[in-house]
């Protein structure tokens, strides 16, 4: 049918539902993702985690919101209610707008726009007002501390996701997601963090890119703006109810989205590693529903990088977190970016590119 055939309201309705359907993804995968992270965090510490509600503990996360649902919203005398109650709910917005860009599948996107990387980036600098407004509208020394650790800790760590977001920019010659990823189709030596011979400077701003990214959403062995021996718990402690649901919601979010960057940008997003012509023959809504599958589980076993990191790497100084970001990282990134920016340049010389 052609467009014009199409109303406005056919248009929008479509859309409606094109967001309806990945939030309720999302929500849903937050919450066994959160149950997952908690089980791992368990078995590390040789103890059962959540075992009690649903079958081996599955239905926690949703008891646990019923109960943040229906607690009482307490607001501190002193605080400034309306910056108090739209934070929680601007870092939950923005952690789920992100999502508009990321193409879960062939043709799965809400919005496939060029310049889908610089919107990542816009949204992801966004973020921080979110917790700076939750820190200084609860008019306490606590929180306000922690959120301008937060606030030092996300743009320094930025500074270095951007220049290695760089490095696979000048490789696939495009900012679209969706370009970036149907340019590692094939083989897994096609996936930039493992392609040759650019794999020497690719697989470790891999490596960057995930370490960034637990600093970039406040988790250990970064969680400084939440210390609970320092700040009790940072930011976000006056908060109570909903609007600290919010804010949790909105954290996990970000950390499923670092995951589903690192599946998209180095490990070839849905692609499974191996030429898919057999899907030509499925129905295209099943091919897409194998490719979805494959990208779900690269974000699965990143999440679960993420909650082993969380287990077992015992907490940073701050001066040790700012040494790390300015001092070992930004460097290191810069240097990359030199380097695939001469390589792209020798092998165009060459014919090779």
């Amino acid at each position: 049918m052609p467009e014009q055939a199409f109303s406005p309201w056919v248009w929008f309705g479509l859309a409606v539902g094109q967001i309806a359907l990945v939030l309720i993804w999302l929500l849903l995968s937050l919450a066994f993702l959160l149950w997952g992270d908690r089980k791992v965090w368990a078995g590390v510490q040789m103890r059962k985690g959540p075992n009690v509600v649903g079958p081996f503990g599955l239905f926690q996360s949703f008891a646990d919101f019923l109960k943040f649902v229906l607690k009482e919203i307490v607001i501190p005398a002193g605080a400034d209610k309306t910056v108090f109650l739209l934070a929680p709910l601007l870092s939950f917005v923005l952690a789920f707008g992100a999502w508009a860009v990321i193409p879960l599948a062939p043709g799965w996107v809400v919005s496939d726009i060029n310049v889908g990387i610089l919107y990542l980036l816009a949204i992801s600098s966004l973020g921080v007002y979110g917790i700076i407004m939750g820190g200084w509208a609860s008019n306490s020394k606590y929180p306000f501390l922690g959120a301008l650790r937060s606030a030092a800790q996300m743009v320094s760590y930025e500074v270095s996701i951007g220049f290695v977001i760089i490095t696979v920019i000048l490789l696939a010659g495009t900012m679209n997601m969706t370009g970036i990823v149907e340019q590692q189709a094939g083989w897994i030596w096609n996936w930039y963090a493992f392609k040759l011979p650019t794999i020497v400077v690719m697989f470790p701003m891999m490596v960057i890119f995930f370490i960034s990214a637990l600093a970039e959403t406040n988790r250990p062995p970064f969680d400084l703006p939440e210390a609970e021996s320092e700040l009790v718990a940072g930011y976000q402690v006056e908060y109570s109810s909903t609007p600290y649901l919010l804010f949790m919601i909105g954290e996990y979010a970000n950390i499923v989205l670092m995951c589903a960057l690192i599946s998209l940008l180095f490990c070839g997003g849905w692609n499974p590693g191996f030429p898919v012509g057999f899907l030509d023959s499925w129905p295209s809504t099943a091919a897409s529903l194998f490719l979805f599958l494959v990208f779900f589980a690269k974000i699965i076993f990143w999440f679960f990088m993420v909650a082993m990191a969380k287990a077992i790497v015992p907490r940073y100084r701050y001066d040790q977190l700012m040494r790390l970001g300015w001092k070992v990282f930004l460097p290191i990134s810069l240097v990359a970016v030199v380097a695939i920016s001469g390589w792209q340049l020798f092998a165009k010389l060459k014919g090779w590119a």
